[in-house]
């Protein structure tokens, strides 16, 4: 039965790349994890073996680091806008480039003070601490004209203690969950969100400022909505993004339910009053949602998991 090439794509997946910016006797850093993956005229390398239009991935690795010498990493998307011009642009046979970044955070280590018994301890600015919040995301994809910018994040997790119910949903048989009116609401959220920039006649984000203050709405929206339900809280979590950032059109969340169960004490003699917790692994509920700008179409793929 003949058959026929697909969709097919190349590169050097997790690229890790620390680059160190000295600013005299203070340096700051930039940690990422860079993928890349092109396309193009790619069909005789998969039918004949042919390698005339195949750019080898190790050179795709040595271009990462090269940039983040020759660029500098300003931000993830900045970086990855550097890197998938230059291999569109400069490979013929290369019509499509997609990065994808993860970002992962650092922060100062507060040193003693001037009064301290070590002397100088106050100059130190070379020490850091891996900050455990979450991982930053980018992916940028460049076809030769237009650009796609989706950021986000993963691994935050983040807790409601109160201000939570669940309840007047459909049972049937199979129905044990007893409904609640006081609940701890608990998620891991995994976020993206597509910027409006799409050429290079727009003016550019500013990213990092877009992503401190996409997180901030995010964060702020979770803890003013009181939720009747996890979507509602994703529902709220995304509208306040598109209504505060103009730069975004669309977001999309994936927030597993956490699931905190009341432990049962009347064995032991002891009530428990919405103290103490089960904190359950799994199985768990997931809630997944896109929150768009009315007007526009959803463009951010339901799975992002692949490198």
């Amino acid at each position: 039965m003949p058959t026929i090439l697909g969709q097919n794509q190349y590169g050097k997946a997790e690229n890790r790349v620390v680059k160190i910016t000295r600013d005299g006797a203070t340096h700051h850093i930039k940690d990422l994890n860079v993928s890349v993956a092109l396309s193009g005229d790619m069909e005789e390398v998969h039918y004949s073996g042919s390698n005339a239009n195949v750019l080898p991935t190790d050179t795709t690795k040595n271009t990462v680091f090269a940039f983040a010498k020759e660029y500098g990493i300003e931000s993830a998307e900045q970086f990855g806008i550097h890197l998938a011009r230059h291999f569109v642009t400069s490979q013929e046979p290369i019509h499509r480039a997609r990065i994808r970044i993860e970002e992962y955070a650092w922060e100062r280590i507060a040193t003693s003070d001037a009064n301290s018994k070590f002397i100088g301890a106050d100059e130190v600015k070379h020490s850091f601490v891996r900050r455990g919040q979450e991982v930053r995301l980018t992916q940028i994809t460049y076809d030769g004209e237009k650009w796609e910018v989706i950021s986000g994040l993963k691994d935050l997790v983040v807790m409601n203690s109160t201000n939570s119910e669940f309840w007047g949903y459909v049972k049937d048989k199979y129905t044990t969950l007893q409904e609640a009116y006081d609940r701890i609401l608990a998620t891991e959220v995994s976020g993206r969100w597509r910027f409006n920039w799409t050429d290079d006649e727009q003016k550019m984000p500013h990213w990092e400022k877009s992503y401190e203050q996409t997180k901030k709405h995010m964060l702020q929206a979770f803890a003013e909505t009181y939720s009747l339900s996890l979507q509602q809280t994703l529902y709220q979590m995304g509208a306040r993004i598109i209504n505060n950032r103009s730069e975004i059109d669309e977001v999309r969340f994936s927030l597993p339910n956490k699931h905190h169960f009341l432990v049962d004490l009347e064995p032991f003699g002891l009530k428990n009053d919405n103290e103490v917790y089960f904190a359950a692994d799994r199985p768990y509920g997931l809630i997944e949602a896109t929150v768009l700008r009315d007007g526009c179409e959803a463009r951010i793929p339901v799975d992002l998991t692949n490198l």
